[in-house]
């Protein structure tokens, strides 16, 4: 099916691209609060290598390593022609694991801590959201389509639809954040807890704008 591998590659190619704007978000705020001179000379180049230390081997990796985890159980259910939901929850079962081992956030919380169950099950939430909205993408067959905005406008029809796809998504994420800000002992962070929330806080608004942005350019 030449179809599904086109989409495949453009939604794995948009999908990289977001996380290398996020994670370009996240490190001007880590700099724009070590400059802001509220922290000890000798706290701030330790926060900064351990963001960059996360950034580099955890984010980005565990990011790219839940896009192929995503797509791939995506495509398998296109590809296997059966939409029960039997097959659908034995997938998602199957795969959830290896998804949740890569999430950003859940990777650096505690797994004893008693919020840690409401985050995965959040992170679940999420990741059967990004599969079904994966599925729509992948299965269209429309024959003129040459990058995302295109494949985006055949997937969902109208703004309205594709807006509420978004914020669904978008609900997951900051309801996962939500859980961690609420009680930041969950956090298994060695230095700049607070500094690192702020930047997670931060980082999500202005991921969540530019993506609102975006959905608003490609429908206009």
């Amino acid at each position: 099916m030449e179809f599904l591998e086109r989409n495949y590659k453009i939604l794995e190619q948009r999908m990289i691209e977001q996380i290398e704007i996020t994670l370009g978000y996240g490190q001007t705020l880590i700099d724009e609060e070590i400059n802001a001179g509220i922290l000890n000379v000798i706290v701030k180049p330790i926060i900064k290598s351990f963001y960059k230390y996360w950034s580099d081997k955890e984010a980005r990796v565990g990011k790219l390593e839940q896009i192929r985890i995503t797509l791939d159980t995506a495509k398998e259910l296109v590809n296997n022609g059966d939409s029960s939901k039997e097959k659908f929850d034995k997938i998602i079962y199957e795969n959830f694991p290896i998804y949740l081992k890569n999430e950003v956030t859940a990777g650096r919380c505690k797994e004893n801590h008693e919020n840690y169950q409401k985050l995965k099950e959040i992170t679940k939430k999420s990741f059967i959201s990004q599969v079904e909205e994966s599925i729509l993408f992948l299965s269209v067959r429309k024959e003129d389509i040459t990058d995302y905005n295109d494949l985006s406008r055949a997937t969902f029809n109208t703004k309205k639809t594709a807006y509420k796809a978004l914020l669904r998504q978008l609900d997951y994420n900051e309801q996962g954040i939500q859980i961690v800000l609420q009680d930041d002992s969950i956090l298994k962070v060695p230095v700049g807890k607070k500094v690192i929330l702020t930047v997670l806080k931060k980082g999500f608004e202005l991921t969540k704008r530019q993506l609102i942005e975006d959905l608003d350019s490609t429908f206009n």
